[in-house]
């Protein structure tokens, strides 16, 4: 039996060295005259014969293998493991299969028989990759690998690990897993090295090390590791795995975005200059800086205009905030309200000056500015400073004054990534300082406007009873972003939205107008609560972009908005919140519960998706919606405290909601707030079972007929036998279309509210759209005809499809009532 022609004997650590048998695979053994002597299960399973038919007949009746008998013993030998190769198989079908097969002597003698093992060439390809990818995963991936025996011992780590470890795999391995980190860290990581090994349960873990030595950084580098374990295939346990990531880098990019999103919230919070001054200085400290101190124009501070770039001759800076790591502010050279001056070659000179921030990331006592300013170079020499970086307040093209950040205690010098990080944050406080100064300017001219905005009547749907206020800052002026809206949507459905744009005055109050009116659009088009968000914060990005285009007229600064459709058929409400906070629900045999409605970003931001939260509304329970101003108008600005008392006013859900208002606003508002102020009380009503009927129609045209019928009866049961016809009417035209224009399955609902909802379901997202016919057009008149006849008729669409939508005007006294 020779090897095959197109395969020469492979060396150890050739094509055979690649490729991986299973025990499953077809195994042959063939007698020294190419005779089969052994056909196991699966040579039946590749090849298709049996082992009766293939015992004792020619091997090459079933592989067209090369037989060759004048082979000599060392040629047998040279071969070593034998030969891989690819070969062409017969099946008992006359097709024929390409399989991988490893031919190899059963011994020296030149009498022996061979053992040949087979799989088909796909099967084998496919191993031979995975064997090539795992190798190539330890030996050449940038992840760090490693093998732990179940001693946890470390028994294989890969060139990635070693280097990021900084230690020679020789003196790592045969170390306890739990030697190789600190003693606490060292406990922790051995349980749950064993709870690996004994559940089997995958694990990942972040860890924090000291640098390696050869790193210029002092900061501990942070890792991601994942545990898993090692068994064979019998189910043996041969260790675990771990494979480790260095995430620094992700963590600093996440500490950033962490701190560029808690400045936005914290930083304008009032539209008060020292306090935002203030509010830049403690968001820096200690998170980027161990000192900060905030100069601003004094132009800017008496709410004048400042020069676009601040020079030492045009403007004088006043010490507006700073914060320290120390309580005693060993940094500062001046107090707060103090004039503060620079010399012309310091760096906070040249930033006022140019608009432009200076990094110095090693302070040196001997520049020149430092020679000239005695006290500054006194307080550096004191504390220690070692690093130093300047930034402008700069918004909307005007230097408004500069922020100086210091590094005494934290030995890392400030770098690139501190001054873009540091640039951000100081042009968004810079903005909310923009935003002060202007503010009286504007507060007069929102006034008239304000007043055209927010409703004076708000529709009473029988789903819902509502109360309401609204109580700006001025409560004289009535400026400010807060609003609310109650708003009747198909299918006896009702949409309560609640928003807050950040700030007050014109910006503010013109901004609010076009968002409710944007949300009464959009909420009439029928969209999930969630996908009118995601379309109100494209407007509101929009609205930003186009206006910052021209810097006379300021942009959007921010607004957030909590919009939730109640559906009083099947009792449950949708919720998408975007920044805002967490509704309220009181229920009548509980304690009130603010509801987990996941956030969302704030109106504007752009690049996150918004959430809806689908929630069961009790029974005799009250929801209430509300913006910031009502949970933070305390004293001490106490967010719990005012989550506290909210939830005391709400008890008692079974009063009056004019009576819930009155102590909500008793309770938790003082007799000027400091912030707009706005809420909403909701009482949900559900519609009893008995005003609501539903079919399922078979998706042919012989369901119109019975949807006819289902219509009369029920609105004989209604006594509403006056609507019969026109309802047929409709009813008949949008099963129709439903069945001609869109797929299955078909569904009709009838409910008695206000008015008479007529519904047809489908399983389509096509559009039906309103023509008109021409003469000898024998169809197209459906949706004509219902637009003649309903009241009103509309489209929404759901997850499984879209629903038609018609309603009829009740006689006077027949509406139904809620449940």
């Amino acid at each position: 039996m020779g090897p095959p022609q197109a395969d020469r004997p492979q060396e150890p650590g050739g094509e055979t060295e690649g490729y991986r048998f299973d025990i499953t695979d077809a195994a042959v053994v063939v007698d020294p005259q190419g005779l089969v002597q052994h056909w196991s299960d699966g040579a039946e399973a590749l090849f298709g014969y049996a082992a009766p038919d293939a015992v004792a007949q020619p091997v090459t009746e079933f592989l067209e293998i090369p037989w060759d008998e004048r082979w000599e013993t060392a040629e047998r030998n040279q071969a070593g493991r034998g030969w891989t190769g690819t070969f062409t198989a017969h099946r008992p079908d006359g097709s024929r299969l390409q399989v991988r097969a490893q031919i190899c002597p059963l011994g020296p003698d030149p009498r022996a028989s061979w053992l040949i093992v087979a799989a088909d060439l796909a099967t084998a390809q496919a191993r031979e990759r995975e064997h090539a990818i795992l190798r190539g995963l330890f030996t050449q991936s940038p992840f760090g690998l490693a093998v732990v025996d179940p001693q946890l011992r470390l028994a294989m780590i890969n060139p990635a690990l070693e280097r990021m470890e900084g230690v020679p795999a020789r003196l790592q391995l045969g170390r306890a897993l739990a030697d190789t980190v600190p003693e606490e860290a060292g406990r922790v990581t051995e349980a749950r090295a064993r709870e690996v090994l004994e559940t089997g349960e995958p694990q990942v873990a972040v860890s924090h090390a000291e640098p390696p030595a050869a790193s210029s950084s002092h900061l501990p580098h942070v890792r991601s590791r994942s545990s898993f374990r090692l068994q064979d295939l019998t189910g043996h346990t041969l260790g675990m795995g771990q494979a480790v990531l260095d995430v620094t880098s992700y963590y600093q990019v996440r500490r950033h975005l962490t701190l560029i999103s808690e400045a936005g919230i914290r930083i304008g919070s009032t539209l008060d200059l020292e306090r935002t001054a203030q509010e830049l200085a403690e968001v820096l400290v200690p998170q980027v800086a161990d000192f900060v101190a905030v100069d601003l124009s004094a132009a800017v501070i008496h709410g004048h205009e400042p020069d676009p770039v601040l020079t030492a001759g045009s403007a004088e800076l006043v010490r507006s905030a700073q914060q320290s790591i120390r309580a005693d502010l060993p940094e500062s050279v001046a107090p707060l309200g103090a004039p503060v001056t620079y010399s012309e070659t310091s760096p906070q000179h040249c930033c006022v000056a140019t608009g432009r921030p200076v990094l110095d990331p090693t302070v040196d006592l001997s520049t020149p500015w430092l020679s000239q300013d005695a006290a500054r170079s006194d307080k550096l020499r004191e504390v220690g400073i070692h690093s130093h970086l300047v930034v402008p307040l700069r918004a909307r093209g005007v230097t408004m004054g500069v922020a100086t950040l210091v590094r005494w205690k934290n030995p890392e010098a400030f770098d690139a990534d501190d001054l873009l990080l540091v640039e951000e944050l100081a042009a968004h406080a810079a903005v909310c300082i923009d935003n002060a100064r202007r503010f009286g300017r504007e507060h007069r001219a929102a006034l008239s406007l304000q007043r055209h905005l927010l409703p004076k009547d708000l529709p009473a749907p029988t789903g819902v009873e509502v109360a309401y206020r609204y109580l700006p800052a001025d409560t004289h002026a009535g400026v400010g972003g807060d609003w609310f809206d109650v708003l009747p949507l198909s299918g006896a459905r009702i949409g309560l939205v609640v928003g807050d744009v950040v700030g007050h005055g014109m910006t503010a109050a013109a901004t609010m107008g076009r968002l409710r009116t944007a949300v009464q659009t959009l909420a009439a088009l029928d969209m999930p609560p969630d996908e009118l968000v995601s379309h109100l914060d494209d407007l509101v990005a929009h609205l930003d972009d186009a206006e910052t285009g021209d810097r006379h007229i300021p942009g959007v600064i921010g607004a957030t908005c909590l919009y939730c459709v109640y559906d009083p058929i099947s009792r449950t409400a949708d919720i998408t919140r975007a920044g805002h906070p967490p509704p309220a629900i009181a229920h009548p045999d509980k304690a009130v519960e603010f509801l987990d409605i996941p956030a969302g970003p704030p109106l504007g931001l752009g690049g996150l998706p918004f959430e809806c939260t689908h929630l069961k509304i009790p029974d005799d329970s009250v929801l209430a919606f509300y913006t910031d101003g009502l949970i933070t108008a305390s004293s001490d600005r106490d967010i719990d405290l005012g989550f506290t008392r909210l939830a005391f006013a709400l008890a008692y859900p079974d009063r009056p909601l004019e009576e819930i208002c009155e102590v909500m606003e008793r309770l938790l508002l003082p007799d000027r707030p400091r912030d707009d102020v706005a809420f909403l009380v909701a009482r949900p009503r559900s519609i009893a079972e008995e005003n609501v009927a539903t079919w399922h129609l078979p998706c042919e045209l012989t369901a119109v007929g019975q949807a006819r019928s289902f219509t009369t009866d029920q609105l004989r049961a209604w006594h509403l036998e006056d609507l019969a016809f026109t309802a047929e009417l409709i009813v008949s035209e949008l099963v129709t279309n439903a069945i001609r224009h869109a797929s299955g399955p078909v569904d009709l609902r009838l409910i008695r509210d206000a008015n008479l909802i007529l519904e047809v379901s489908d399983g389509s997202n096509t559009s039906p759209h309103l023509r008109q016919a021409q003469a000898d057009d024998e169809g197209g008149r459906g949706l004509f005809l219902v637009a003649q006849f309903a009241q009103g008729w509309g489209t929404r669409y759901t997850s499984e499809g879209k629903t038609i939508w018609a309603e009829q005007l009740l006689p006077r006294g027949a509406a139904s009532a809620s449940g």
